[in-house]
């Protein structure tokens, strides 16, 4: 799946905002207060909603009137439209709006268009519990074939119909998007939860917070040798010293993330290593992941990283996304930002109280400078991203 354009309505900054010609790995900057959390927070607050439901997510955004944009009514819209495995254009839609005080399903769809000309079918169109799905999936797209829908009702209307759906095999299409939804990692990785020692166990993926890192570079060195071998050879060349990163149960079954330096006999705890050490290691077993997540969204990589690093992860997020998984990324780092390419970026720009979206490569100036041999990174600090500084 690759989203292609994101619409965002009275969702807190972002009154009517839309993000369009999404790469693969997109990048996003802007000042301080202009949304670039407020963007990032769309994509869990989808993921929320889908796998508990929507009041439990508005409600987590402190209810609904802190939820909506200040001097709107609602509804609260997102749409996403994203290029499925199968290379057809797809449209996803909630609205959200409240029914006695609680946060309901105001309108929900998820739309195929058939070739370029062909009339889209709705395989789910629901409001407030109530909608039809689409019952015959095997005929979509063959020729003169008709949609065949039936009736349904959720038991509450503020629970996704594609998660209802979701769970039942005819609903194929519906399924599909539901697990893909459910696999985004949006990153809230908390350097002080990846140093602790962790309970001994199995874990694939790194958490958002990162505080089963041990568990999943455990899970790479005995199931993907090939991968572990490859953070560490990073780890070797970006780490000064670092020889060998290990994950080494303790008596009590827990596991402890220990890091060799080769000029000392005994290896270091992790929470004795800095703060650059374990979040560029976390990075690497998350990037290096065999199986990428669908979407994979992280704030502010920069922190705590040396900044001549910067391009290198740059390269490894745009490998990852070539991999299968698409990057959103914010940044504040103009070292970060001159290992990018103009038609990644976009910017976000704070007016009269709400946000909009721009796309770097729209600016014909940009255009013009780039092609001289500016860097993006470079420009972005001299202020020639419009409306994306502090003042």
């Amino acid at each position: 799946m690759q989203i292609e354009t994101l619409e965002i309505r009275n969702y807190r900054l972002f009154r009517d905002a839309k993000l369009t010609d999404l790469p693969r790995m997109a990048v996003v900057v802007g000042a301080n207060g202009s949304g670039k959390s407020t963007l990032f927070d769309v994509f869990s607050f989808l993921k929320e909603a889908l796998t508990e439901n929507v009041s439990q997510a508005v409600a987590r955004r402190g209810g609904f009137r802190e939820l909506v944009s200040r001097g709107q009514d609602g509804p609260v819209g997102i749409t996403v439209k994203f290029r499925e495995s199968g290379g057809r254009l797809a449209t996803y839609l909630l609205e959200i709006a409240t029914d006695g005080g609680r946060p309901v399903v105001h309108r929900e769809i998820l739309k195929f268009r058939r070739g370029q000309k062909g009339k889209p079918w709705h395989f789910v169109d629901f409001s407030r519990g109530r909608g039809t799905a689409i019952t015959n999936e095997a005929m979509y797209g063959q020729k003169g074939a008709e949609a065949e829908r039936e009736e349904k009702v959720l038991d509450d209307p503020s629970v996704l119909a594609i998660k209802g759906l979701g769970q039942f095999k005819q609903f194929r299409v519906v399924a599909e998007f539901r697990s893909l939804i459910e696999s985004w990692h949006i990153s809230d990785f908390h350097i002080g939860d990846a140093r602790p020692s962790v309970e001994a166990g199995f874990a694939e993926h790194l958490s958002t917070r990162g505080d089963n890192v041990a568990q999943v570079a455990q899970y790479l060195f005995e199931h993907h040798g090939e991968q572990f071998d490859r953070v560490l050879d990073v780890m070797r060349r970006r780490v000064p010293g670092v020889s060998r990163v290990e994950a080494r149960p303790t008596e009590d079954g827990r596991l402890v993330l220990r890091f060799q330096d080769g000029s000392f006999k005994d290896p270091f705890i992790a929470r004795y290593v800095s703060d650059g050490t374990i979040k560029m290691f976390a990075y690497l077993v998350l990037l290096y992941d065999p199986k990428p997540h669908p979407l994979l969204a992280i704030e502010d990589p920069e922190n705590q990283l040396y900044p001549e690093l910067l391009h290198e992860l740059v390269e490894e997020f745009r490998d990852y996304a070539r991999r299968g998984g698409q990057v959103f990324v914010s940044t504040h780092s103009p070292e970060f930002l001159n290992g990018t390419k103009l038609d990644e970026i976009h910017w976000l720009v704070k007016e009269s109280g709400y946000t909009t979206a721009r796309r770097a490569s729209d600016s014909e100036l940009l255009q013009r400078l780039v092609a001289e041999g500016d860097l993006p990174g470079a420009l972005w600090k001299q202020g020639l991203f419009e409306g994306a500084g502090p003042r």
